[in-house]
């Protein structure tokens, strides 16, 4: 067994320009969660167990998205402080 404790949440940030369009908008979010998705089979969790959330920051013309990913015990806790367990 690892003395290091098992990770169950990890994140991705990128900046996107606010004057794109929702379509491109659209597009950048789902390349976030292929990219996300392919992390998560990386690192051996499967994504259909993971529930993403996401966080939208604005930085002047910029937006700052970050997308959540959780499984295991840290996605338990979220789906419970949701309500949602």
């Amino acid at each position: 067994m690892s003395r290091y404790p098992k990770h169950t949440k990890a994140h991705l940030t990128r900046k996107i320009a606010k004057r794109l369009s929702p379509g491109a908008k659209a597009l950048e979010k789902d390349k976030m969660k292929y990219y996300m998705g392919a992390k998560l089979i990386e690192i051996g969790v499967d994504p259909k167990t993971a529930i993403l959330r996401w966080n939208v920051n604005n930085q002047g013309r910029m937006e700052e998205w970050t997308c959540w990913a959780y499984w295991g015990e840290s996605r338990d806790r979220i789906l419970q402080a949701e309500g949602k367990l």
